[in-house]
């Protein structure tokens, strides 16, 4: 367990721009600062991070939190491991009791396997260094391709010994679970011993390390001397909770910073590829290791930059690998370039013969946009009009899969000019490629919704008229009093979400002054105290449980000085509590200082007084409507029956009060 005083000192020193802008690239915009949202298939920056507030928030999705919540929906962690992500991070030291068995066993899957590549990692390094074959066989390859040791280390590279058995047998050895060894793909069982057999023996190891710093899988080479007639020359750790190839690319963590400095990507195919060009000075490349190009990597990079460049062979492998990729990165919004590298080069060796300086300007001086790149591919020596017209075709594609329309329009003026075509018939064509996409668009958008209809209807846990939800109410293990929903404010937030949202951001502010009690005292009232207060005289509390815990608090705090209600509650110890309190404290508009206007203390009681008028009305109606179903219900029981009219009666006569207070309320603040 971690104590509270712990908790609230790594939130404090956790800056959740320094934090944020570890996994996407942030613009500054006045006090605060945007982004691409991580967290959905953001084309325009709508994710916020408010340094004030210390939280972030996607205008688009909703998610977002503090430091600790942002990195539990990144890094799918649990609130605990959040905290020493970020405990590590800024060097403060957690102090825990000592788990039970039965709490080790209780740690996830994903955390285990985590832990056992991290392992794998440091012992394929370690034998590369210190074990007498890693030095003679991996060591020397690597020297061999002119691999420095700090790039060496960069890159945490290692090597697996031949002997089938051995690093399976040190991890057990170690106390690492054979489960976890086989479910990150470090090892098999073989099919009759059930024995397990190391998957990259014999090979020289390069950890794929995640955006985050966590190592999720690996790469195994065989050495040069068996290449020969090798049907796999690579062997990748086969997909897993923790690990999907088409998910991640190789280098990113190297790699984001610069990205991010250089505001440009170049894109590679192979290891070799990104560790020489780090080694000639090139540090904003990754690579894609063989598999087609994809939307989730897209999205990974166009966190940190819309600007790539790739950079692949001359070969026939090569350009099918550009003109695979191009259409969907610029559907995603990207801006393409394109290299081929001369015949016989490939992006290793070209590092390996140039300085960063050259191999920079020599990129400069030969890419090309797309449009260049595919009609030099597709339109060389083509002298048949149809094959032409279907080369045209496929470029008129690839432009109209561009969201942004001004650059569609340049490009078909560029496409015009380069190819000697009418502009009108170029955009009949363009516009003929759009509206059939759309329709396509259109038919998918039918066919889920299909689907999801008919999951709807024969889903056992999901029976026909069970409809009610409630947005508003915090997720936690709580359930709430009453199975009516909560009543809605003017702007879709539930009455009790409103006015617990005042309670979080303005709690602690003096709301009366110099009231004097019966008993001829005379005091001062904080808002939360003034709402407790309000909704005690009648017997009232929220049908949230994690709202009533906030007004407790807020009430218990409220008058010690210097109590902040905003920072207390959103730096909450409680995940529950400060994700709540971020979410319902999150202005739906980002204004800039000059229009903000100031909080005063009139305009907070007007405020805070008609709301609390508004729950006390649909606090009632709940109420009437309840007591007339149970009239209708008790005709068998007279006496009872009674009794409700009676109920009912008063709380009509309650509500006409509180309605008529309502009606003065909303002219007086008319005039």
């Amino acid at each position: 367990m971690i104590d509270r005083l712990t908790i609230e000192r790594i939130k404090d020193r956790a800056d959740i721009v320094d934090v944020v802008s570890e996994f996407v690239s942030l613009k500054k915009v006045g006090v605060n600062y945007r982004g691409l949202c991580p967290f959905h298939n953001d084309h325009t920056p709508s994710f916020y991070v408010s340094p004030a507030r210390r939280s972030c928030h996607c205008f688009v999705c909703g998610e977002g939190g503090d430091s600790v919540g942002f990195i539990m929906k990144h890094e799918q962690l649990t609130y605990p491991d959040a905290l020493r992500w970020l405990a590590n991070r800024y060097h403060i030291e957690i102090e825990e009791r000592q788990l039970t068995e039965e709490q080790k066993k209780e740690q996830s899957d994903r955390e285990s396997m985590f832990i056992v590549n991290e392992w794998a990692a440091n012992y394929f390094k370690d034998i590369l260094h210190n074990d007498i074959d890693g030095r003679a066989i991996g060591m020397q390859y690597f020297r061999q391709r002119g691999v420095r040791d700090d790039i060496i280390e960069k890159f945490r590279l290692g090597f697996c010994l031949s002997d089938r058995h051995a690093m399976s047998d040190e991890a057990l050895k170690q106390g690492y679970q054979k489960e976890f060894l086989v479910k990150t793909g470090l090892a098999f069982e073989s099919e009759k011993k059930g024995e397990l057999i190391d998957r990259f023996s014999g090979r020289v190891m390069f950890p794929w390390i995640g955006v985050s710093g966590k190592v999720v899988a690996f790469g195994g080479r065989v050495l040069d001397s068996r290449t020969k007639g090798v049907n796999q020359k690579y062997v990748n750790s086969p997909d897993s909770d923790i690990y999907h190839k088409d998910h991640e690319l190789y280098g990113i963590f190297q790699a984001k910073k610069a990205i991010a400095k250089e505001d440009l990507v170049y894109m590679v195919e192979g290891y070799t590829d990104v560790i020489s060009m780090h080694q000639c000075g090139i540090e904003n490349v990754v690579a894609n290791s063989g598999t087609a190009l994809s939307e989730h990597q897209i999205h990974l990079l166009h966190r940190f930059t819309q600007n790539i460049v790739l950079l692949y062979d001359g070969d026939a492998a090569g350009i099918k690998a550009a003109l695979r990729g191009t259409d969907m990165l610029l559907h995603e919004g990207m801006n393409v370039k394109v290299m081929l590298l001369p015949d016989g080069d490939d992006p290793d060796s070209f590092a390996r013969k140039h300085s960063a300086e050259e191999m920079r300007q020599y990129i400069k001086e030969h890419q090309t946009d797309f449009i260049e790149f595919k009609t030099k591919v597709l339109l060389q020596g083509v002298k048949d009009p149809r094959e032409r017209s279907e080369a045209i075709s496929s470029i008129i594609h690839s432009i109209s899969v561009i969201g942004d329309p001004i650059v569609r329009a340049t490009y078909i003026q560029d496409c015009s000019m380069r190819l000697g075509y009418n502009e009108q018939t170029l955009t009949a064509k363009l516009n003929e490629e759009i509206r059939n996409f759309r329709d396509e668009q259109r038919k998918a958008e039918r066919r889920n919704a299909s689907l999801s209809a008919e999951e709807k209807t024969t889903s056992p846990e999901s029976p026909e008229g069970n409809t009610t939800s409630n947005t508003d109410t915090p997720s936690t293990n709580s359930t709430t009093k009453t199975s009516t929903p909560a009543p809605e404010g003017n702007d879709g937030m539930s009455l009790s979400s409103l006015i617990i949202k005042e309670v979080i951001r303005h709690g602690s502010m003096e709301l009366y002054n110099n009231i004097t009690t019966e008993d001829g005292q005379t005091i001062s009232l904080t808002l939360a105290q003034y709402v407790d207060f309000n909704l005690k005289e009648d017997g009232l509390q929220f049908a949230e449980p994690l709202y009533n815990q906030i007004l407790a608090e807020a009430v218990e705090h409220s008058a010690e000085e210097g109590f902040d209600s905003e920072r207390y509650f959103t730096l909450h110890p409680d995940y529950d509590i400060s994700s709540l309190s971020i979410r319902l404290s999150a202005d739906n508009v980002i204004l800039s200082k000059s229009l903000q206007v100031e909080v005063t203390q009139y305009a907070m009681q007007e405020k805070i007084n008609h709301m609390l008028l508004d729950f006390r009305n649909e606090y009632l109606m709940q109420h009437i409507r309840q007591l007339t179903l149970e009239i209708g219900q008790t005709a068998d029981d007279p006496e009872r029956q009674l009794q409700l009219m009676e109920e009912l009666k008063r709380a009509q006569e309650f509500r006409s009060k509180i309605a008529k207070k309502i009606g003065n309320s909303v002219v007086s603040r008319r005039l």
